[in-house]
């Protein structure tokens, strides 16, 4: 029997290129604040290896939750492998650890920009797909009356960018 032909892992290589692109993003933000009006909804696998929330949101959400930064976070680090943030849910600070491979949306409705990571085989190591942001209880950064309170956010397809010639 010979061995399978090699195939060029698309799915793997976008997950890495993406995940290149918000470990950047999160690396700016975490030195110089959050330009603007950018804000992000950030959806992951709770039961992701790697993932460390209290216990209390893991019962809330065992498989998975949204996060918004926005307008009240602190101690944002990022390494290679995801970032830590504390965030505000309702008056209670809880430090997350998010490791970049359980997100399965980055969205920052400011400027229109989403991704939605798929699953494509089961050698592909992204996360399975989750739902639009909008649909989830989220554990909100904000107490709700910041700019953005109460916005849905969409995932954007890069087609939609895309000029037909």
């Amino acid at each position: 029997m010979s061995d399978p032909i090699p195939t060029i892992p698309y799915g793997r290589l976008m997950h890495e290129a993406v995940c290149g692109v918000i470990r950047e993003v999160l690396e700016r933000v975490a030195r110089d604040g959050l330009p603007g009006e950018h804000h992000f909804f950030i959806t992951f696998d709770t039961r992701h290896d790697g993932v460390e929330l209290a216990d209390w949101l893991r019962e809330r959400y065992p498989e998975e939750m949204m996060i918004v930064i926005q307008n009240w976070y602190d101690d944002l680090s990022v390494d290679q492998d995801g970032f830590a943030i504390t965030l505000n849910f309702g008056d209670a600070p809880e430090r997350l650890r998010i490791p970049f491979d359980s997100i399965a949306t980055f969205v920052d409705p400011s400027v229109e920009f989403g991704w939605r990571f798929e699953q494509t085989d089961d050698d592909d190591p992204t996360p399975p797909n989750g739902s639009d942001p909008g649909d989830k209880d989220r554990g909100d950064d904000a107490d709700g009356d910041g700019p953005g309170a109460g916005q849905e956010a969409e995932v954007v397809s890069l087609d939609t960018f895309r000029r037909n010639h």
